[in-house]
């Protein structure tokens, strides 16, 4: 007989069952988002596309994800997850597919810029609301204490799908010409399908609430929704439940303003990296794939070793602060090495590890000021004004290389983002969370 306390056999069968899967939906979609970083080089080429043509069309992408932000974690908290998680993966897998019919008489005389900026909104609104849905949906299966490790093991899906997805998409670019066709238009059509495919099995598959769980254990079930109502009812004894206490709460504005500016800093660096490392000319293609992934390999590490050490010792602000400080220290360093390419590769890394380390920590904050309506709504909020500034980092980045030719100007303005980022976080009054029960 298994002799293994209830509670550590609950809190493992529920990450067993729910983290692979979840971290499997959001590679799809960070690989949905992302893969015409690498598309764009093709586009480009074939479609006369300019640099900052491209960085309007990435930042219009959180335009769009802008719209549906807030009503999605509502959803998740007062419908489905399983529902409206489907729902998004299935339309924003058709809408990436079309993205690789662009400039093609499907579409008219629709000028290509129009098209690829319309086509950009509209994956971003399908795509809206997946992620603070699914941080939501974390809130209804781990306990405040567990979050921030369950979170970092989710959302090492961002590097994965960077990892896994420059190469896969280069190699298509590189050598898919079906039908007469250019590569980047497969990078698209190849990688958009999967996510259709995979919101059809989330009917199935997910789980919307611990109590509805029938691959869950009785006993475990009623010691997992007995320690989550215990903390629920902590929550709504401190009148922090309602949409309203989202607003009133001015560590949530705080918090909105740090995703601001620390988004602004990272999609720029996504979307551009593999364009800054194309122009090391002096090594191969595959070298410089390598160059573009090594430090999303670094960034991986980063999530786990932050998110692990914040659920250990229960320190949050300092877990989220710091990776900003050295990520903007990273990107700084890169452009003082000039063309010694060793160190600019090293900095590189450097800033990768911190990068998105802060994330699993960064989104454990909400739930611990809020709770139920109030926590979804928050997080809607954070997420979607926050990731505004996705817009306008790309956008200016790919400005600042159109008008000066040059990639150092535009990675001062990242720096300095990821520094201000930093120093708002350091500013976060955090309440201190137990260590886990072991």
């Amino acid at each position: 007989m298994d002799q293994t306390p209830v509670s550590e056999r609950a809190r493992r069968r529920v990450t067993r069952r729910l983290i692979p899967y979840l971290l499997v939906l959001y590679l799809l979609a960070y690989l949905d988002r992302s893969n015409l970083s690498i598309a764009k080089l093709g586009m480009q080429r074939e479609l006369n596309l300019t640099d900052e043509i491209i960085g309007y069309g990435v930042g219009v992408f959180f335009l769009g994800y802008f719209l549906l932000e807030i009503p999605g974690a509502l959803l998740v908290e007062r419908w489905s997850a399983r529902k409206w998680i489907a729902r998004i993966m299935i339309s924003w897998g058709l809408v990436a597919a079309l993205m690789g019919l662009t400039g093609l008489p499907v579409f008219g005389a629709t000028p290509v810029s129009q098209q690829f900026y319309t086509l950009r909104f509209l994956l971003g609104a399908a795509e809206a609301g997946f992620f603070p849905g699914v941080i939501v949906y974390l809130s209804h299966w781990f306990r405040a204490e567990d979050r921030a490790r369950a979170k970092a093991l989710f959302l090492i899906s961002q590097p994965i799908s960077v990892i896994v997805g420059l190469p896969l998409s280069r190699w298509i670019l590189e050598n898919v010409r079906w039908g007469g066709l250019e590569g980047w238009r497969y990078v698209f059509i190849l990688e958009g399908f999967p996510s259709v495919l995979m919101g059809l099995v989330t009917l199935f598959y997910l789980t919307d609430r611990p109590e509805q769980a029938r691959w869950l254990p009785d006993d475990e079930k009623q010691w997992l929704t007995g320690e989550l109502r215990r903390e629920e009812t902590a929550r709504v004894a401190a009148g922090r439940v309602s949409i309203r206490a989202a607003f009133r709460q001015p560590e949530i504005l705080l918090l909105t303003a740090v995703c601001f500016f620390i988004v602004t800093g990272n999609q720029a660096l996504l979307y551009f990296l593999p364009s800054i490392t194309d122009n090391m000319k002096s090594m191969s293609i595959t070298a410089r794939t390598a160059v573009t992934v090594l430090p999303y390999i670094f960034g991986l590490c980063g999530i786990l070793l932050n998110g692990f050490s914040s659920n250990r010792t229960g320190e949050r602000r300092w877990h989220t602060a710091l990776p900003m400080f050295v990520c903007g220290a990273g990107l700084s360093l890169a452009i003082l090495a000039g063309d010694r390419l060793a160190l600019v590769i090293a900095f590189f890394c450097l800033a990768g590890f911190a990068n998105q380390a802060y994330l699993p920590v960064f989104w454990t904050l909400p739930t611990a000021f809020l709770g139920k309506s109030a926590a979804a709504a928050a997080i809607g909020t954070i997420n979607s004004i926050g990731n505004l500034g996705g817009f306008v980092g790309p956008s200016i980045f790919g400005y600042l290389r159109t008008a000066t030719g040059r990639y150092e100007t535009g990675l001062w303005f990242l720096a300095g983002c990821m520094f201000f980022a930093g120093a708002l976080a350091s500013r976060i009054r955090v309440p201190r969370e137990p260590k886990p029960i072991q």
